[in-house]
């Protein structure tokens, strides 16, 4: 069984963890990208895809207009807006993955440096903003007549402004929001009977004038309680009691880790046919600590280098480090349906923000987790054409690929006379393992249950494959898709199911039993791309409902 992690660091280098097998012979090659649109019309600074195969993509609205119009001559009016009253342009789309197409939607108030999740319902739910946004959750529905789905704004619906926020699906469906901007503290969605609660450790780690602990990492773990890292430290929070646990040790080099320092995290994939699952949580890149100082006096700083694994079930849990080839800061570390890490890389040089990166890095990275340590466990792939910087986004989609886009280093949009231009573009990275040369040993889904129960439920699909070895090199997973913005996928989580049984019923066609997840806690209600694995190649993904 193996397992890959996607991180996304800029746009340079992809990151895949491999995790129970040797490294498949097909991760020697270097993955192959494509250009899917020159502009878009916005920078993609959040992104998430939808159980329907659309993307949400948006920006912010106080920075001018967009190269998009908005249909049928609709404007924008917003009299608190800080730039344009009156906009006629998008500041959000929606991307269709089947028929490479877009159409823009409409957002009210402003939604800069926001964070989002789904409902386990489908829907989309984007928290707080800037402006007469921090306070307002907009959400998105998919419906089945696509041209009128559209954004509905809830004003002041959140207790407290959010701004650089992070969420979290809990087990009973709820959305849990930590930090933001001086915001100590987290509250629920829906809003539950205690409202606001402070968490005294979002204080202490923030670095006075620097911060470096916005857009905190959390995960939901198998025990129901919340990891959290912020800076260079992190927690364990029972959310339900407001109480702190346990605290883990700091991360080794007291580099921070989080906004502006901007590194990027992932929960490493969750194994069902473990006897005792063992979450583990891996931190890679950011900034030393007064590189953002110094990048404001035009010193860019090398980035950090290193990468580290924490087991936080374990007594006595310990950070493991290791070095990437390259430093990189504002990277996102993406799940992959072959339970890699894709770790797309941004600059190698300075920090997040305004003008404060540098050295743009364009070759995505292959990690592989279960080799021994002494062996090299990193593989560079092809590098994109394009220089990722900051403000851009990348996600997993249903058929393995990787959705990159947007790249804004500057207030405004800006083309021209710059160092690194506004990148409106959107292009996608192909893994190894779409290569056309595996695809005898593809699976491909025939059908499947629509739904799939907790508690070690049966779930059945069918499957085709040209060339069937043995049911040892099956596996089957599920993939939460991600809320991605700024260095950190929200939300993202992979879990290996157990297989309960293969049956041959025609020729190159079989049925394949599933136990569903065991419970809410390894994988929180709501749609997820299920996929077949065989001989360390992937299907497509299929969608089903959980819970």
């Amino acid at each position: 069984m193996i397992k890959f992690l996607l991180f996304s660091l800029s746009f340079s280098h992809v990151f895949s963890i491999v995790a129970s097998q040797a490294l498949p012979s097909y991760l020697g090659r270097n993955g192959e990208w494509q250009l899917l649109h020159e502009s878009v019309g916005i920078s993609a600074m959040h992104m998430q895809l939808l159980h329907n195969n659309k993307v949400i993509i948006f920006d912010r609205t106080d920075f001018g207009p967009s190269n998009l119009s908005l249909p049928n001559g609709i404007c924008r009016v917003d009299s608190s807006d800080t730039m344009l009253q009156t906009d006629c342009t998008a500041h959000s789309i929606l991307y269709d993955i089947v028929t490479n197409g877009f159409r823009p939607l409409m957002i009210q108030t402003d939604t800069w440096r926001s964070s989002g999740a789904v409902l386990p319902n489908g829907t989309l739910v984007q928290t707080g903003g800037y402006n007469d946004g921090d306070r307002n959750i907009q959400s998105f529905t998919p419906c089945s007549d696509d041209e009128y789905c559209n954004w509905i704004e809830f004003p002041q619906s959140l207790i407290q402004r959010r701004w650089y926020a992070s969420n979290q699906v809990l087990p009973d469906g709820r959305i849990i929001i930590v930090g933001g901007r001086q915001q100590f503290n987290y509250e629920f969605y829906p809003s539950s009977w205690n409202g606001v609660i402070f968490l005294d450790f979002l204080m202490e780690t923030n670095d006075q004038g620097l911060e470096n602990n916005l857009y905190p990492f959390l995960y939901l773990l198998p025990d129901g309680n919340l990891f959290i890292f912020a800076n260079t430290r992190s927690i364990l929070l029972d959310y339900n009691q407001n109480m702190v646990l346990k605290e883990f040790p700091k991360i080794p080099g007291d580099d921070p880790r989080n906004y502006p320092s901007s590194g990027s995290s992932v929960l490493l994939p969750l194994d069902e046919n473990d006897a005792i699952i063992e979450p583990e949580i891996m931190v890679c890149g950011g900034a030393p600590r007064d590189s953002f100082i110094q990048a404001m006096q035009g010193n860019f700083i090398r980035a950090i280098s290193t990468c580290g694994r924490l087991k936080v079930s374990v007594p006595n849990p310990s950070w493991t480090m290791e070095d990437m080839p390259m430093a990189r800061v504002m990277g996102d570390m993406i799940l992959l349906l072959f339970h890699n890490v894709n770790n797309f890389c941004r600059p190698e040089l300075g920090t997040a923000g305004w003008e404060l990166g540098r050295g743009p890095v364009t070759r995505p990275i292959i990690y592989r987790p279960s080799d021994d340590v002494s062996n090299w466990r990193f593989s560079v792939m092809s590098p994109s054409p394009r220089p990722r910087m900051h403000h851009s986004s990348a996600i997993l989609l249903t058929d393995g690929r990787i959705l990159v886009s947007g790249s804004n280093p500057h207030v405004y949009y800006n083309f021209t006379n710059v160092e690194y231009p506004t990148d409106l573009s959107m292009e996608s990275f192909s893994p190894p393992y779409l290569s056309p040369e595996y695809d005898p040993i593809r699976p491909r889904i025939l059908s499947a249950d629509e739904k799939m129960g907790y508690g070690g439920k049966l779930f059945w699909l069918s499957f085709q494959v040209q060339a069937y070895l043995t049911a040892n090199v099956l596996s089957v997973t599920i993939v939460a898709p991600s809320f991605a913005t700024h260095s950190f996928s929200m939300n993202q989580r992979m879990v290996l199911l157990k297989i309960a049984g293969v049956t041959d019923i025609a020729p190159s066609t079989y049925n394949l039993v599933v136990a569903g997840p065991s419970r809410a806690e390894i994988a929180p209600p709501g749609y997820y791309m299920l996929f077949v694995v065989h001989a360390h190649v992937p299907s497509y993904g299929r969608w089903v409902k959980i819970g």
